[in-house]
Formats: C-alpha cells, structure tokens, sequence
C-alpha cells in the first residue's frame, strides 16, 4: 500500500517505512500529512476521506550548495551567489483508512559500542607480549665534497 502526499508544495509517493526529504518543517517528534491519493489492496488508486499518513522526523540540515551565477557579456556584469536547501527527513510510519492501519517495521535499537581499554595498559600487555628485536646498523654518513675554486 502507498498513498501520496502533500508537502512543501510538493507532492510525495511513499510507502510504511520510506525515508523522505522535505521542505523544512517548523515541528518535531511526530507529523502528520494531508493525503492527496491513496492505493487500495486491490491495486486501486483513488481519494479518501478519512486516510491519515504519520511520520517522524528523524533529521534536519542543509542540502548541498548550489552556486548561482549571472554573467552579460560585453557589459562587465557578473555576480555570483550560492544557496542551500534546508530540508527535513522524515520517516514514514503509518498509513491508516477505512479503519485499516499499514505500520512500518521497528527498528532495530542500536548497540552501544564497547569501550576502548586505556593507553597506559594496553602499552604495558604490548611490551610484555613483544619479542625484543635486534638493531639495524644505520649507514655511514657521507661528506660533501668541496668545489675548487678557480683564478
């Protein structure tokens, strides 16, 4: 099931769990869409009245720069402007109508990462553990020559 919604002046196809980007969004936590179509299990697409789409923003920031430049020639005009986007990632949980409700799947919660063990013991069990190795000879140096001087 999809249903296509409206946000940011834009419209949207998405499905439970789709991860979309739109127009900054003033709120956080949870958001709640106006659907502009909606598909059927049938496979039919048509308006619902009653159809809801909730989703959850889980970023905000900046698109990429894009660089605007406007040049006359022959008349010494040019100028140069860059601007970026801001968008809002939002998560699609829950397609709901006629009293049917398509949830996206959980998440898996993420694992914490194990600590790293401190410098100071990890030197000592490295040293303990080491073979000693032997020393490399270094080559002799060798002298620059001096240029003779004529007269």
């Amino acid at each position: 099931m999809y249903a296509v919604i409206r946000a940011g002046g834009k419209q949207y196809r998405v499905a439970p769990g789709d991860v979309i980007r739109v127009e900054k969004v003033g709120t956080t936590g949870q958001i709640e869409f106006p659907v502009v179509a909606l598909s059927t299990e049938d496979g039919q697409v048509g308006h619902q009245v009653d159809a809801r789409v909730v989703g959850e923003i889980v970023e905000e920031g900046r698109g990429a720069k894009v660089i605007v430049f406007h040049y006359k020639r022959k008349k010494q005009y040019k100028k140069l402007r860059g601007h970026r986007q801001a968008f809002t990632a939002v998560r699609i949980t829950e397609i709901a109508s006629n009293g049917q409700s398509f949830k996206a799947p959980e998440l898996p919660a993420k694992e914490a990462k194990p600590k790293k063990v401190k410098a100071a013991e990890s030197e000592d069990e490295a040293v303990e553990t080491k073979a000693p190795a032997a020393k490399k000879k270094s080559a002799p140096k060798k002298t620059a020559k001096k240029a003779a001087k004529k007269k």
